[in-house]
């Protein structure tokens, strides 16, 4: 499942009630035009904003000196590889000839030209939506124990009887909650397109966008008090056009993720009974729906200095390698260690992992495709979750632990930071003092979306790129260092913000050291990162 963070009922049911109801809002004068787009990539020390010190970078530390091209894999739901902002930094395989039928290169995957669809069929279809894990597992198991007498069951059974019944149990809950969200999307939706009509005479032909509706002056107390409302929901991100896809988000999850019925397996056609398996799929990288893909692509290598859309933390020439492999649901474990593995051996240097899931039955063969990973020398950057939850006790799969013992080595796990120092750690983001590693920027992230369009996103899915952009970056004008080497560099460089409070992530709130939350107790920072590869390296 993607790490982009989800709306929730509270959230709703707040977004304009108040507001509308009371007209409590801040005055609308003075409502917030929400954080700059590359609020971000500036820096703490010298803007006094908690970004990651990138502008800096490229203007004190980078002038002279030469990039060199370097591999970056994107495992993901796909990207618009023609979005202008991205097609010039998207990696070509440089073996294989476009369109020809031929596995040019003999690495056992026709037509690869830009990286693979993991979860395409031969016939062009694709994949778009699947199940939970969870669902999965309970429909696996749902024949043989649905009836069952665990009484009667010998040790395995009774532990297979007990995942079984945990599954059930979590799939009735999320359905209901699923049904709960839809009806409060469905309630709110009218609401705000009430406001609408009654701000959109009162615009007089302006465009509904928060600047207009700042704008606007009113005698009429109708009109005051729906803009007042508009713009309390604009702020958090709630417009007609977010929530409505919201409604579809909770409709997919009854109609496929929540629907032990489903199986879209039949599009891709591979062999179920392996696990490593090369040449299922398609060469067709984009899918039916790459929003999420396009957005974090552009985080790490949107072109820099075209003058539209945003800058890349990546210098241009990065070479960015799509791996289709992340559905609307939860993705298979089968296709994310066939898809480290694709980038291992396809010459990537850096992985970058904005996804994860609750559950993983074949976890051994996504650890044994970490470890290929790791003996080709290639830096993994997982997103950690958006649960607002402490990952010792909640583990987000894929996990950097071996379940034969051991950890991977050159593995990142990224968590969210927000702009304002009380909230530093962003309140969704899952936290640990010994899982994550550090915490980069994932809020109200400006970047790249499909049809040559741009929007904010914000989820440990932004974070993960943050990181990876910066590891290419290193990597880039310091193309000796290791992949072991740049993390630790990054880790080392990271902004500290000693004895600095914050709200905790989820749902407990109270007040913890910042410091206490990951490894390095910061937020990466791409200035000291190039400072400190400088003098690793020597020059």
């Amino acid at each position: 499942m993607m790490h982009l963070r989800r709306l929730s009922i509270p959230a709703l049911a707040l977004a304009l009630a108040p507001a509308w109801a009371h007209a409590q809002s801040a005055p609308a004068d003075t409502a917030s035009a929400g954080p700059p787009h590359d609020w971000w990539q500036l820096d703490p020390a010298t803007n006094h904003v908690n970004g990651i010190a990138l502008e800096r970078a490229y203007a004190e530390l980078l002038p002279g000196k030469t990039a060199r091209p370097v591999v970056i894999a994107i495992i993901d739901s796909g990207v618009d590889i023609s979005h202008p902002d991205l097609a010039a930094n998207v990696w070509t395989n440089p073996r294989e000839i476009a369109g020809n039928g031929r596995d040019d290169d003999g690495n056992g995957y026709v037509d690869d030209v830009h990286g693979w669809d993991f979860i395409g069929g031969r016939d062009g279809r694709d994949v778009e939506h699947d199940t939970y894990e969870s669902v999965r597992i309970y429909a696996r198991l749902r024949g043989r124990y649905e009836n069952a007498n665990p009484a009667t069951l010998d040790a395995a059974g009774k532990r297979e009887y007990q995942q079984f019944a945990d599954a059930r149990r979590k799939l009735e809950s999320d359905r209901a909650r699923a049904a709960q969200e839809l009806a409060a999307a469905k309630q709110i939706i009218p609401q705000l397109q009430q406001l609408e009509a009654v701000l959109r005479p009162a615009l007089n032909g302006d465009s509904l966008t928060e600047e207009s509706v700042r704008r606007l002056r009113s005698v009429r107390l109708d009109v005051q008090q729906a803009r007042e409302a508009w713009l309390s929901a604009a702020a958090q991100g709630y417009t007609v056009e977010s929530l409505t896809e919201y409604r579809r988000d909770q409709e997919n999850k009854l109609q496929f993720g929540l629907n032990p019925a489903y199986n879209p397996r039949a599009i891709v056609g591979d062999d179920t009974t392996k696990i490593v398996e090369r040449g299922y799929g398609n060469s067709e990288v984009t899918g039916p729906d790459a929003m999420h893909g396009t957005h974090v692509a552009g985080i790490i290598g949107a072109v820099r200095g075209n003058g539209v859309g945003v800058n890349g933390i990546a210098p241009n020439g990065v070479q960015m390698m799509i791996l289709r492999a992340v559905p609307d649901g939860d993705e298979r474990d089968k296709d994310i260690s066939n898809a480290i593995r694709y980038a291992a051996d396809n010459g990537a240097r850096v992985i970058n992992m904005s996804f994860g899931k609750s559950d993983s039955p074949q976890k051994g063969a996504v650890d044994d495709a970490v470890r290929y990973a790791e003996s080709k020398g290639v830096l993994i950057v997982h997103a950690a979750g958006n649960e607002g939850a402490f990952l010792d006790n909640s583990p987000s799969y894929p996990t950097r632990t071996f379940l034969s013992g051991g950890t991977a080595r050159n593995w990142i796990e990224v968590g969210s930071s927000a702009i304002a120092s009380d909230s530093l750690a962003a309140d969704f983001s899952n936290y640990s003092r010994t899982g994550v590693d550090v915490f980069a920027p994932g809020v109200a992230i400006w970047s790249t979306v499909p049809h040559n369009r741009y929007q904010n996103l914000q989820g440990t899915s932004m974070s993960a790129p943050v990181v990876t952009g910066v590891a290419a970056l290193l990597l880039s004008y310091y193309p000796t260092l290791t992949a072991a080497q740049v993390k630790d560099i990054i880790i080392q460089s990271a902004t500290r913000y000693p004895n600095q409070m914050v709200i905790r992530p989820g749902e407990g709130g109270g007040r913890v050291p910042f410091e206490q939350l990951s490894v390095s107790g910061g937020v990466v920072n791409a200035y000291n990162a190039l400072k400190l590869a400088a003098e690793r390296v020597g020059h």
